[in-house]
């Protein structure tokens, strides 16, 4: 199926499927949930950010020590779409069962353990979703089919946060008979999401092809899967343009990871912004991350995937520098959408430089690293943050660790070949 690329059918409704997901990391780990559970759950902010940033850490490990394995079982296998099934589901009722967090610090623990599964389930997801791009994608369109997909997940997110916002947050009754006082209107935001990944996913297991299955049984699967595992694993140096790559990925995926998990807890503990206005904030920046992210897709397939990381990196080095020292909200503003421009893009360009590196033969293990290269060390980003937060007290100081990881990964990419498929 290599090079011949899906039917435009088939394309849009694995695109669909960054429509459908989007609304979990934006709704539930970054915008809302993330800061009612600061500001309402937790005993204070402070504890609430460190508590957040550990159980992001813990799942991001989890992800980091089964994605790899999980990926080369299904490369023997070949079918992907049973696992992304299978995490979809995970994903979507742990995020419906957020519903009864309620505002009391006795709640803490329920919370924690379901938004770590839901953020498993998320992450395991896209390791077999994104190992369909290169088998979908006619070659000279990988960069703009990861830009638009990317660029769909951003306006899902988008659209999922209006929903929340206008259906809920700030409706002065909201719909359902939701009760204000029991901050039910806020609550529901994770049922809406989960419902969104649920509905808008479903296109893809009806409507894009998946590989054919190898006829390997699930015993035989899972021990040829492992074995392979380990020998691309001691033969590393043979892969070592891919090892290069993932190092660097590693780090500056990292900060991303870490903005996405604390923008929202940022905008609200720093600059004072309530509930509505930080989804107004969300709004905003993914419309601008989701139009970066679709119109870098053209400057990927032209220049380079690796050349448009680079230009995204240091672009979110300086307006991510501007964004400490800053105290007005307006210019908070400013540049935090300025930002959202260029986050769309490096994660794009960074799934098709993927795809063109991966050898056919071993793709959704090598996105299984792809995932362990993103999650291997994103325990450490959120755990810095916390750290920074809980030693000087400030999450200005949490959030500085970020520019630093995109300074050391943008070192690190700068000797990755510019390799196209």
């Amino acid at each position: 199926m290599e090079g011949r690329g899906g039917s435009p059918r088939a394309l849009f409704s694995w695109c669909l499927f960054d429509w459908a997901n989007s609304a979990f990391p934006t709704v539930v780990t970054t915008f809302i949930f993330a800061a009612y559970f600061t500001k309402a759950v937790a005993a204070d902010e402070i504890t609430g950010t460190s508590q957040w940033g550990y159980t992001i850490s813990i799942a991001a490990l989890v992800v980091a020590v089964i994605g790899p394995v999980l990926g080369a079982i299904a490369d023997k296998g070949g079918r992907r779409k049973p696992w992304i099934a299978v995490f979809t589901l995970l994903c979507v009722v742990a995020s419906a069962l957020l519903w009864f967090t309620r505002p009391d610090p006795a709640d803490v623990p329920w919370a924690l353990v379901f938004v770590g599964l839901a953020t498993i389930g998320f992450e395991m997801g896209m390791v077999f979703y994104n190992a369909m791009l290169p088998d979908l994608a006619p070659k000279r369109m990988i960069g703009r089919i990861s830009g638009w997909g990317w660029g769909l997940g951003y306006g899902g997110g988008l659209v999922c946060l209006v929903v929340a916002l206008f259906a809920f947050v700030q409706a002065e009754a909201p719909v359902f008979g939701l009760d204000k006082e029991a901050l039910e209107d806020v609550r529901i935001t994770p049922v809406l999401a989960a419902a969104w990944f649920g509905v808008f996913s479903l296109p893809l297991f009806f409507a894009t092809p998946d590989k054919a299955a190898s006829g390997l049984d699930i015993s035989a699967a899972v021990r040829q899967g492992i074995a392979e595992l380990i020998a691309t694993l001691r033969r590393i140096r043979e892969f070592a343009d891919i090892a290069r790559y993932l190092l660097a990925r590693m780090i500056y995926t990292d900060g991303l990871n870490t903005l996405f998990a604390f923008g929202g807890i940022y905008a609200a503990g720093t600059f004072g912004m309530e509930t509505a206005e930080v989804i107004q904030f969300g709004i905003a920046i993914n419309l601008t991350a989701g139009l970066g992210a679709a119109s870098f897709a053209w400057v990927d397939d032209w220049i380079g995937p690796k050349r448009t990381i680079l230009i995204s990196l240091a672009a979110l080095i300086v307006l991510g520098t501007v964004l400490l020292v800053i105290e007005s909200k307006t210019l908070f503003w400013v540049f935090g959408l300025s930002l959202g421009l260029f986050v769309g893009p490096a994660q794009a360009a960074s799934r098709s430089l993927m795809a063109h590196l991966a050898p056919a033969e071993l793709r959704t293990e090598m996105f299984g690293l792809y995932a362990f290269s993103g999650k291997a060390t994103a325990f450490l980003g959120p755990a810095l943050f916390a750290l920074g937060t809980d030693i000087f007290h400030s999450q200005r100081a949490g959030m500085a660790t970020i520019v630093v990881f995109f300074v050391v990964g943008i070192i690190l990419l700068w000797r990755v070949p510019d390799v196209r498929r």
